[in-house]
């Protein structure tokens, strides 16, 4: 009887999986592993976690989902922790396995460690597969060499559309047989040393975020079909506040527990039976922003960690004040925009995309300090955190990325843009509830007497400013 392991990585479904749907096609016998890499429970880039408390509860849904989805279908998940190299090969040994099929992905992390499973299997005689299963567009159909595509957006996009098109999900197999034996124990919050109270969703965030295949494919059913909301989308992506102004499908989609090509099936079938329109067409096109990025990371590789980017920029003279940036990520700048955006982020492990270009603005422009710290401290905290989509949207707005424009976020015209009765500030910084909006996002602005009449004295019921925005903002000009 033939074996085939089957390693899960960044691809947490049963779905549209044809890493999956090959081996069972392939073999008798289907060994479905995940393994926990060690770096995953230890501390990253500049001494932060690696994975904070909402990222690690929303991966341990997603695996506990994913375990009683093979079950139903005849299956187990086999759970290990350390170092795939030595794990990965180990499995195929116990249960005599001839192949082991994974999913190939652009991170350098991950790509080492593919490197080293498949050394380790080639010495073992064991064979290897991967499979290109988690963008919209198959690497193999895109127009160009990874290589040699274009690294501004539009034109990659314009030619993408014009001459690929997206292929059909495969079908979710009706049975994956596996073998008996120790499948291991699923990774708890203690397992990243965190407590049930560090990962509870506060009750002011968008959603009650659950990990899982099952979850994923609610969230469609819910934003698309229930409230209808998919008609809309592009008028109401700016939005700051509720379920329903986005898809919020980001973290299903980037632990792999929805397929893109899934959601755009989905897209399809709304276009024919409801509307199809702008909105329509936006969140397709969000899905090929999320491409270009995954292919820009395999294009580029280290060179997104590096604080020059891949513009390999020498001319700015990036600080590690440990201070300044501790103030940043706890919220507490002075600067309201900047600090509800950031409070949301570690109180609930999201934050809107408007929230997130402010953000990173601030800390990379305004104060000027190494963007890869803002990168990395969201590399913790996101429960949607993708390497690709992060650190090349951080590359993007510290100015080192793709954009060929020195361009920066004018945080006060972006509060009052889309936040113009200050109901997001104050939902996240109570202690400005009361203010009118002009003083809820700049209470620097109020004299002493008005701070009395308020009830807000800066520098003590709320930070001030730990920088002058119009002078950081002269010194970008």
């Amino acid at each position: 009887m033939s074996t085939i392991v089957v390693w899960f990585r960044r691809d947490l479904r049963v779905h549209d999986n044809p890493t999956l749907h090959r081996a069972v096609a392939d073999a008798d016998t289907v060994v479905p592993l995940y393994c926990l890499p060690d770096r995953h429970t230890g501390s990253g880039m500049f001494g932060l976690d690696k994975v904070g408390p909402h990222r690690a509860r929303f991966l341990t849904e997603s695996l506990a989902d994913l375990r009683d989805s093979l079950r139903s279908r005849g299956g187990e998940l086999f759970v290990r922790h350390g170092d795939p190299s030595t794990v990965v090969p180990a499995v195929a040994d116990r249960f005599d396995a001839e192949a082991v099929y994974w999913q190939d992905l652009p991170g350098t992390e991950e790509r080492d460690d593919a490197r080293a499973v498949r050394a380790q299997l080639a010495d073992d005689g064991v064979a290897d597969r991967t499979f290109w299963t988690h963008t919209l567009y198959h690497r193999d159909d895109l127009p160009r060499p990874v290589d040699e595509i274009e690294d501004t957006f539009t034109p990659w996009k314009d030619r993408t559309e014009a001459k690929s098109n997206v292929r059909e999900p495969e079908p979710v197999p009706v049975t994956v047989p596996s073998p008996d034996g120790d499948s291991g124990p699923l990774p708890t919050l203690s397992t990243f040393e965190f407590d049930p109270e560090d990962a509870t969703v506060d009750e002011r965030g968008v959603l009650d975020w659950t990990g899982g295949e099952s979850a994923g494919l609610d969230r469609i059913e819910t934003y698309l079909w229930e409230h209808d909301c998919l008609r809309e989308y592009r008028e109401t992506r700016n939005g700051l506040l509720g379920a329903d102004y986005s898809s919020k499908l980001s973290p299903w989609l980037a632990l792999g527990c929805l397929s893109p090509r899934r959601i755009h099936d989905e897209v399809e079938r709304y276009e024919t039976e409801r509307v199809e329109n702008d909105s329509t067409y936006w969140l397709v096109f969000e899905l090929t922003w999320r491409d270009f990025f995954q292919f820009q990371l395999e294009k580029y590789g280290a060179k997104w960690f590096q604080p020059g980017g891949i513009r390999e920029r020498d001319d700015i003279e990036w600080q590690r004040n440990r201070e300044q940036f501790e103030r940043w990520a706890a919220g507490e700048t002075g600067i309201p925009f900047v600090d509800a955006n950031m409070r949301e982020l570690n109180a609930t492990g999201y934050m809107s995309n408007r929230g997130r270009q402010n953000v990173a603005s601030f800390l990379a422009n305004n104060l000027r300090i190494d963007w890869r710290m803002g990168a990395a401290y969201f590399e913790a905290r996101l429960v949607d955190y993708d390497v690709a989509s992060n650190w090349c949207n951080w590359a993007y707005q510290s100015q080192v990325g793709n954009d060929s424009r020195n361009s920066y976020f004018d945080v006060l015209w972006q509060a009052d843009r889309y936040d113009p009765d200050a109901e997001y500030v104050t939902h996240w910084c109570p202690e400005l509830d009361g203010l009118p909006a002009e003083y809820a996002h700049a209470p620097w602005t109020m004299t002493e007497r008005e701070q009395a009449e308020y009830g807000v004295e800066l520098g003590i019921d709320y930070p001030e400013p730990m920088v002058d925005l119009e002078a950081s903002y002269e010194k970008l000009e």
